[in-house]
């Protein structure tokens, strides 16, 4: 019984509230129009979170020592271009041209790093700075055209195939991108919440000063979070061509805010110290059907972001007030 207890106080009011919220949203959606619980919608819905959630992967690394990258959108526009570029531009094999947009992830991340790191420039500004970059490269280097990917073989299937080695399989198969962003959060979670790495930008995240004091390599492994962000960044790219089978050079306009707010709505807070992988996932699956079941509803889009921008301020204010109790 006093195990229960103690459980019960360490259920914050914003965890309740995030898995209260997410059911209720279900069971709403499910009576209100009878399309939301069909399986094609159901995989509509996975697909939509999957970028959401591959970014959400790596944004939430940079968000718990109290940092932001608000260039993994465009990053991930550049990368996808950069995909286009290195496979149908150029003929190089699709699996080097994958490897090689991963690692111009990764370093995008680096840089990113040591403009905040070693440079000393607020992660804001930083990672405003390089979103300008990666946007205007993009449509550069496109001239504001998309690449398709129409004559690469199986490109399309790395994010729509299944398990079972067809495109679509039956109504209730998962997708390779669906089960990629599992396997990301899963591994990627386990990095956070159970390794050095983890616990070391979490100490960032709640006192950088003291986390040096203590001998820590502060800007080492700062330098690692946005490196890890990039490459998921990458990743998103990946999937987002694969499921498109084109590489728009705008495409990844505005999804730094949703990554970002999925890992918010999913309990992280922007000051730093506080997040998990598992409540950015559930963040992203939250946006996910809630904009799902509006579109459903025919609630137009514009009252879609109002009704989202509601949820980031309810789950923010949610932290601060479980943070004034905790104080008290």
């Amino acid at each position: 019984m006093k195990n229960v207890v103690k459980q019960m106080k360490g259920f914050s009011i914003q965890k309740m509230a995030i898995i209260f919220g997410l059911f209720a949203m279900i069971i709403f959606f499910s009576f209100a129009s009878s399309n939301f619980f069909t399986p094609s919608n159901i995989n509509n819905i996975l697909l939509s979170t999957m970028i959401n959630g591959v970014l959400a992967c790596g944004a939430i690394f940079v968000i718990v020592t109290g940092g932001i990258d608000v260039s993994i959108g465009t990053s991930m526009s550049f990368v996808s271009v950069m995909l286009g570029v290195f496979i149908t531009w150029w003929g190089i094999p699709a699996p080097v041209g994958i490897l090689l947009g991963l690692i111009l992830g990764g370093l995008i991340g680096l840089l990113n790093g040591i403009m905040v790191t070693k440079m000393s420039i607020t992660p804001f500004i930083a990672t405003l700075g390089m979103q300008m970059i990666t946007s205007g490269l993009a449509i550069v280097i496109t001239n504001g055209s998309p690449i398709y990917f129409n004559t690469i073989d199986g490109y399309q299937s790395i994010c729509l195939g299944t398990p079972f080695g067809q495109m679509g399989g039956s109504d209730y198969a998962v997708n390779n991108g669906v089960l990629i962003m599992f396997a990301l959060a899963v591994i990627f979670g386990v990095i956070l919440s159970k390794t050095i790495f983890g616990r070391y930008l979490y100490a960032i995240g709640n006192s950088k000063e003291a986390t040096r004091l203590s001998g820590i390599r502060v800007e080492l492994w700062e330098l690692l979070a946005y490196i890890v962000a990039g490459g998921m960044s990458a990743v998103a790219a990946v999937l987002m061509t694969s499921r498109m089978n084109t590489a728009y050079p705008a495409t990844g306009a505005g999804y730094e805010m949703n990554a970002v707010a999925a890992c918010v709505i999913g309990g992280a807070s922007l000051a730093g110290g506080k997040g998990s992988m598992k409540g950015a996932i559930l963040g992203a699956f939250i946006m996910s059907i809630l904009t799902n079941g509006l579109r459903l509803l025919s609630i137009p889009t514009e009252w879609q972001k109002v009704l989202t921008g509601l949820i980031i301020i309810i789950a923010v204010f949610l932290d601060m007030t479980g943070k004034k109790k905790n104080k008290i």
